[in-house]
């Protein structure tokens, strides 16, 4: 089995206790592999700097019900323990008027219990109500127990365990107010885990609570994993001469799902990292280009310094390597970037425009239909992919890469992306999960290069 640890609401406390649970097992030696539902890129960084193991990202949208699945029988299987973070409120879907891909159609699909994690700030008898609604609120949604979070007093849990007990709901966790950590964040969410020049003292915080803040007795035996069972995630070795890929891994460049990167390598890629930060030159005898997204807005300063990586990376694509370039990707790719702060910074040029930081988040999963041929897809092709960016481009291409529209409203988004030499560029992000062709067409296109 597993377990997933989810919220009333957002903003309720899921990151903190997930961290505090997974780092609590893994400094007892214990093998727990994490799980995040929804699109989400920071959080699974932190849940993999604790464990060592790659966090997999669960998302109904992005790849398909039985995608998500196959993932977690794969990945759960080799680990003692499982434990899966979920995203909002309990109930919160991706379009608001129902539950798709939020964290209870994801308990439904695995069909595992949730841990509910209630706010008790400024309530004492009232958390039984809430704890009632959400516990017959759908029927079909095993929850296990709960987790009071910002308790106040001895007092004050005195009076929330009493309003709990006509419920016969376990009380698995208690965090105080003062518990709460804080981890720093900006404009995109939670600061990575490699920008945090402290995160030992974090972690070893998050130990702490996580070694005194949970019935361990009753959480271990929700979280243990079955026995192995058949799980058929669409992957062959499609490869049969070396294709060396460079992936852009640094900290201007670090959004990528794990099964993404997975995929390649298990379809015969070798994956090369390297900065354009830090790096000269992309590495020697590569056939193909990958950029993730991240924070180039943030160390643009670095990039634009750094010439003759940009330099390079121009070369290269000008001679028609085939490169993917997902958000951060496609603003390095432009002329120019402009900051928070006005701060103009040369790119590497192969898109004539500028991107340009702004207050505006765009946010959401997008279904694309493909305008014309890259090296990723092909002119009909519909996907489903995220947009998750405060930045804007200045021009827009003449040849746009995808028609965008909203997940279930039938909204039209303007058509974006770029599709230049054999790059492809667009703020969408893709998981590769359920549409093993996209992979297929790029180290295709790479063999011929």
């Amino acid at each position: 089995m597993a377990v997933i640890i989810a919220g009333e609401r957002s903003g309720v406390g899921k990151t903190t206790v997930t961290l505090a649970l997974l780092a609590a097992m893994v400094s007892q030696d214990q093998s727990v592999q994490s799980f995040k539902i929804g699109p989400d890129y920071i959080d699974p960084m932190f849940h993999s700097k604790i464990t060592g193991r790659a966090c997999r990202n669960l998302d109904p949208v992005l790849t398909s019900e039985q995608y998500v699945q196959s993932c977690f029988a794969k990945y759960s299987q080799p680990a003692e323990y499982a434990l899966i973070e979920g995203v909002m409120g309990l109930f919160d879907g991706s379009t608001g008027r129902d539950d798709t891909a939020s964290t209870a159609h994801i308990a439904r699909l695995l069909n595992i219990p949730v841990v509910l994690i209630l706010n008790c700030a400024s309530t004492s008898r009232s958390i039984a109500a809430i704890s009632h609604g959400y516990r017959t609120f759908d029927p079909r949604i095993n929850i296990a127990g709960v987790i009071l979070n910002r308790v106040g007093s001895d007092r004050h849990l005195e009076l929330l365990t009493q309003a709990l007990e006509p419920l016969h709901l376990p009380i698995l966790g208690v965090l105080r107010r003062q518990d709460d950590i804080t981890i720093p964040d900006r404009h995109l969410g939670l600061i990575p885990t490699g920008e945090i020049t402290n995160f030992n003292l974090v972690l070893d915080r998050l130990t702490q609570l996580g070694k005194t803040c949970f019935d361990w007795q009753k959480l271990l035996p929700l979280m243990k994993t079955e026995a192995p069972t058949t799980a058929n995630i669409l992957e062959s070795n499609l490869i049969k001469q070396p294709v060396r890929i460079a992936i852009a891994q640094d900290a201007a460049f670090n959004f990528y799902y794990a099964d993404n990167l997975d995929m390649l390598s298990n379809m015969g890629a070798e994956l090369v990292p390297w900065s354009p930060i830090q790096d000269t030159a992309i590495p020697p005898n590569i056939q193909g280009l990958y950029f993730g997204g991240g924070f180039p807005e943030v160390f643009a300063p670095q990039l634009s310094a750094n010439q003759s990586a940009r330099n390079s990376v121009k070369t290269a694509i000008k001679s028609g390597i085939p490169t993917i370039a997902e958000c951060g990707g496609l603003m390095y790719l432009c002329d120019r970037l402009e900051d928070f702060d006005h701060n103009l910074y040369a790119m590497v040029g192969i898109f004539p425009t500028t991107a340009v930081m702004g207050k505006r988040l765009t946010l959401g999963y997008r279904q694309a239909l493909a305008l014309t041929d890259s090296c990723l897809v092909k002119t009909g092709d519909r996907i489903w992919g995220h947009e998750f960016h405060r930045s804007t481009l200045t021009e827009s291409s003449n040849l746009p890469l995808f028609n965008l529209s909203g997940f279930d409203s039938g909204l039209q988004f303007p058509a974006e992306g770029w599709q230049k030499y054999q790059v492809h560029a667009s703020y969408v992000h893709l998981h590769f999960g359920a549409q093993p062709h996209l992979v297929e067409r790029f180290l295709g296109c790479c063999l011929g290069y």
